[in-house]
């Protein structure tokens, strides 16, 4: 599975590709902002794209909306350090296929939300 990371921590962006790549994810780049998440996930059309709802000065849930309308094949997957039951009003507004808290992110957990 062809995986883009969008997040504005360096640091995340770096553990977590490093943890995808090393359960089988093709990690195929990672953007920092919406406006470079656009720019890649155009460009590279990956699968699946991991979205952080709290992207800094970018909306993560509007950015999701952006992603489906210029890619539909990706499916987008709402991430966050808060838990479900914090952000729920957040998802049900949203275009992603899903959600993972940071915590349980993985390629086993992204693959269950695809099926």
């Amino acid at each position: 599975m062809r995986c883009v990371i969008v997040d504005n921590s360096m640091e995340f962006l770096s553990s977590a590709s490093r943890l995808l790549r090393s359960q089988g994810m093709d990690v195929v780049a990672c953007a920092s902002s919406g406006g470079r998440a656009l720019e890649l996930v155009g460009a590279l059309a990956p699968d699946v794209a991991l979205v952080d709802i709290e992207l800094g000065e970018d909306d993560g849930i509007e950015l999701s909306h952006q992603l489906a309308a210029l890619a539909p094949a990706t499916r987008v997957v709402l991430i966050s350090s808060y838990g479900q039951d914090d952000v729920g009003d957040l998802l049900a507004h949203s275009s992603a296929a899903g959600f993972l808290p940071k915590t349980e992110l993985g390629a086993a957990a992204i693959a269950r939300l695809m099926d």
